[in-house]
């Protein structure tokens, strides 16, 4: 039938034949579905997610949102625009993945503190500590432990309510790093160049820390923490270069040597005045590897060998220790100095990939192993200063991580979208990501509006640190003295 008189004619949407897969158990076609389908080249997200929720297909009971992966890459517009900007070939079969739709971490809340706060950590039922606790942890007994420049530790609940606040034995200088190693103890550290291992209770209402060991060993500030809650073991990184390796028990460790313990080179009445005063023991390190030549900044476990630890530092490299002899395994060299990392455990095989944050504004994938061929695996581009900050997905997935800058922002990685890198981002090319979702601190939504064009990324709300939990959803904590809480259900849906 001809066009109406004076109406243009519309031509019919150009058609191509797409071949959907998942890797999810839980959304996979039925056997006797087609997923092979001949679709107009018009549709975007929406209408591709309301075909796969029709009768026809996955018939599900009610809507559920989709992503859809096209080589790699995040169908946000058009499947003609991508068909365009691609160069594909509309004649050719179409492969997409769809996974459950990402969905937006959503402000809410924020807690407080009186000075900068350069570390968190949470407890619940899916965190590291909280399935470490098992049943010694009571029921909902969620909780984030934060340490500040002011030296304190402090313990909330999900509310904001502070339980605990350590005063006694707290450190004597900024407490730089702090993990929970079960529901009731806590390890930390910080300018006083101490680790420190804590007792926390819990009464009705309130809560309470009590320093039981101090740690001595470094000559220099320590930066960072991990541990292992089953061995009672904990790893340090010092600006001193050292990585030092920790036990939590009082009759296992070590004497501390006396050359650095409080009012070391004082006549001996004072010192004696100076050990009588300490709220706790004092220990040595089971051992003090000096591996880096510069400050080492980031130290983990491997998260399924707790013999193996890796380390990084501003010397540019990371280093896989082995702790049952103290020494390197092997080191990988990056381009830049490095200020965190973070190990991301395969599902697939029992390898690990490790997250490092670096002074070039982006986040770098290594694969550690000695045999591997390319040990840089994918480049995270998008923050404006230094990254800070890293931390893998909950659950144990390999394809998500959260990351927190000097920018102040932290930015979610989604590590299935890649495309290839330009001449401009790297001349030996590679893989590049980049970020799905950006969270701002709040504090600086109100700051923005005065802020000038020249203005450094981040002023005065620089990110220190960023930890994710199936439970809490994703904290941060920084320069603006507030711990912030952001969440959203199923931020990167698993698709495993």
């Amino acid at each position: 039938m001809d066009a109406p008189t004076g109406q243009p004619e519309t031509a019919a949407p150009q058609e191509i034949r797409v071949h959907f897969t998942t890797t999810s158990p839980d959304f996979r076609l039925p056997e006797d579905k087609s997923s092979v389908l001949v679709v107009p080249t018009d549709l975007k997200r929406y209408g591709l997610s309301r075909i796969l929720n029709s009768s026809s297909m996955l018939d599900t009971a009610a809507p559920v949102p989709f992503d859809f992966l096209i080589n790699g890459e995040f169908l946000r517009t058009s499947l003609h625009d991508f068909l365009l900007a691609h160069g594909l070939n509309a004649e050719e079969t179409l492969p997409i993945q769809y996974v459950r739709s990402l969905l937006p971490p959503v402000y809410q809340a924020s807690f407080e503190h009186d000075d900068w706060v350069s570390d968190i950590d949470v407890l619940s039922a899916t965190s590291r500590a909280g399935l470490w606790a098992g049943d010694k942890r009571a029921i909902n007994q969620d909780r984030i432990v934060s340490a500040s420049y002011d030296g304190l530790l402090q313990i909330w609940d999900p509310s904001g309510r502070s339980i605990a606040r350590s005063t006694a034995g707290s450190h004597t200088a900024s407490a730089k790093a702090v993990k929970f190693l079960s529901a009731t103890q806590i390890a930390s550290a910080g300018l006083d160049r101490t680790v420190r291992i804590w007792k926390y209770s819990e009464g009705e209402t309130d809560g309470a820390l009590r320093p039981t060991l101090e740690l001595y060993g470094h000559t220099a500030s320590v930066d960072a923490l991990d541990v292992h809650g089953p061995s009672g073991r904990v790893l340090s990184a010092s600006a001193d270069g050292a990585v030092g390796l920790w036990t939590t028990s009082k009759t296992s460790a070590p004497a501390a040597p006396a050359n650095l313990l409080p009012g070391a080179g004082a006549s001996d009445s004072k010192r004696r005045k100076l050990a009588g005063a300490s709220a706790a023991p004092q220990r040595g390190p089971l051992a003090l590897m000096p591996v880096h030549t510069s400050a080492a900044t980031a130290v983990c476990f491997d998260p399924s060998d707790a013999t193996i630890a890796y380390s990084a530092s501003q010397d540019h490299t990371i280093r896989t220790i082995d702790l049952t002899t103290g020494k390197v395994a092997s080191a990988i060299t990056t381009a830049h100095p490095l200020f965190a990392l973070a190990p991301l455990q395969q599902q697939s095989s029992s390898s690990v990939l490790l997250a490092a944050a670096t002074a070039a504004r982006h986040v770098t994938l290594v694969d550690p192993r000695v045999s591997a061929n390319t040990t840089s695996v994918l480049t995270l581009r998008g923050h404006r200063n230094i990254v800070s900050s890293v931390a893998a997905g909950p659950e144990n997935n390999d394809y998500s991580l959260v990351s927190g800058s000097y920018d102040g922002t932290c930015r979610v990685w989604d590590l299935r979208s890649v495309r290839a890198a330009t001449k401009a981002e790297s001349a030996a090319g590679g893989s590049v990501s980049e970020a799905v979702y950006v969270i701002e601190r709040e504090s600086r939504k109100q700051q923005k509006k005065s802020m000038g064009s020249g203005d450094v990324p981040g002023r005065g709300a620089k990110v220190f640190a960023v930890k994710w939990d199936k439970t809490f959803g994703i904290v941060s904590a920084g320069e603006d003295k507030v711990v912030q809480i952001n969440r959203g259900q199923d931020v990167l849906a698993s698709s495993s």
